[in-house]
């Protein structure tokens, strides 16, 4: 059996364009380069608030809302306090819907707002000890479903997967920002 045969039977037929594609370089950049745009889309479909909200456990129902989940994250996400065009920014939507969206989670008890030390007429956002708790049992729950969505793969594959998704976000994040 030829090396070409080999790696077509290893991949199999959804991934046999590969196998050809590896021959040219330019070609496997562009089928690699595709299966992961169309990868990133299903899971940004996936990602609904709907889809959020099917699969969070009945204990926690009423407990975590999905609409928040992004708001919440991108307060975490920033070191001390951040402002509210930080989480448009995080979350992509304009600044009045960010403000919509900063005010349900103060009115839920999740975030606090202060004054900028710097700039008396901005405020500032931080997660409350409430917000905080959201915020892990969010990440108990996206964790909970990644884990059975990897069920049935090696823990090799689980590692090089991590490693693998955790580069591309960075460099993403890289490219995203050059380009400003």
């Amino acid at each position: 059996m030829s090396e070409r045969e080999r790696k077509h039977q290893e991949l199999g037929p959804d991934t046999a364009e590969n196998v050809s594609a590896a021959e040219d370089p330019n070609a496997a950049e562009d089928t690699s380069a595709a299966a992961v745009e169309r990868a990133m889309v299903a899971l940004r479909h996936s990602q609904t608030r709907r889809s959020l909200g099917r699969i969070a456990r009945p204990e926690d129902a009423g407990a975590i809302d999905p609409t928040l989940f992004g708001v919440l994250d991108a307060v975490e996400a920033h070191p001390g306090r951040c402002a509210v065009t930080d989480v448009a920014t995080a979350v992509g939507v304009d600044q009045p819907r960010a403000s919509r969206l900063v005010l349900r989670a103060v009115g839920q008890g999740w975030l606090e707002r202060g004054s900028d030390p710097r700039d008396a007429r901005r405020t500032l956002l931080a997660l409350t000890p409430a917000g905080r708790a959201q915020v892990e049992a969010a990440h108990r729950m996206r964790r909970v479903v990644f884990a059975q969505a990897m069920a049935g793969w090696s823990e090799s594959d689980r590692t090089a997967f991590a490693r693998l998704i955790t580069a591309f976000v960075a460099d993403f994040a890289r490219t995203v920002a050059d380009r400003r």
